[in-house]
């Protein structure tokens, strides 16, 4: 109970608090320093408009992103599930399923910096 109070709590000061304003929170490392965005930039940003329930402007922010949140509540459900009941975990994820989220990922961090790609996958800075 106590991660989803702070999840909550958390997502609750990201509605109030902007990420769309300098010095709110930290630029993205690999940003900063390589210039290209990293599978996870504008999940921030993405974050925040789905606390004010915008969910197209959490897309154009980060699209991978509307597609993480929901595998991660039901993974924590599922944990919690688990935890309640004493049940242990037999595996983390099938090896196909890491494999292939290891490989989402990379391609959506390759893909989002195709300039012809960008007005897609890049994040609306």
């Amino acid at each position: 109970m106590a991660v989803a109070a702070g999840a909550v709590a958390a997502l609750g000061y990201l509605r109030v608090v902007s990420p769309y304003e300098t010095g709110n929170y930290p630029t993205c490392p690999t940003l900063a320093l390589t210039g290209l965005y990293c599978p996870g930039c504008g999940s921030l940003r993405a974050l925040h408009e789905l606390a004010n329930l915008d969910a197209a402007g959490a897309v154009a922010m980060n699209p991978l992103l509307l597609v993480a949140v929901p595998v991660l509540v039901v993974s924590w459900f599922l944990w919690a599930r688990r935890t309640w009941t004493g049940r242990r975990r037999q595996r983390l994820a099938p090896p196909w399923a890491l494999r292939l989220l290891l490989v989402v990922v990379v391609l959506h961090g390759v893909l989002r910096n195709v300039p012809a790609l960008a007005p897609w996958l890049a994040p609306g800075l």
